[in-house]
């Protein structure tokens, strides 16, 4: 009979275990960017304007909500192709001027 409860697993560790690594170095700002956060915030101010209308029942301003979170969506997007995102030509930029100048983020 095999034991398997964790006290018998942590007393006796197996290193069969295959470690699955990434082959390249993540970026390391952790998405602080401007596409990221122009999203952040219109996708909040979208949630707040659509929580409110649904506390006062305004189902057009529930939408209007909804069109705000979309366009937020679509504008994170389109920063991110424009070189705004995680491993963007501009952020790449915007991250090497800081460290020469000495600080980090």
């Amino acid at each position: 009979m095999v034991d398997n409860s964790l006290a018998h697993r942590a007393q006796n560790v197996t290193r069969t275990e295959a470690v699955h690594l990434p082959k390249a170095v993540p970026p390391t700002n952790h998405g602080h960017t401007t596409a990221a956060w122009t999203t952040v915030w219109f996708v909040l101010g979208g949630a707040v304007v659509a929580s409110v209308a649904t506390i006062f029942a305004l189902v057009w301003l529930f939408w209007v909500g909804m069109g705000v979170i979309a366009v937020g969506l679509v504008l994170g997007r389109v920063l991110k192709s424009a070189g705004f995102g995680q491993g963007g030509e501009r952020t790449k930029a915007k991250e090497e001027a800081a460290r020469r100048a000495g600080r980090s983020h």
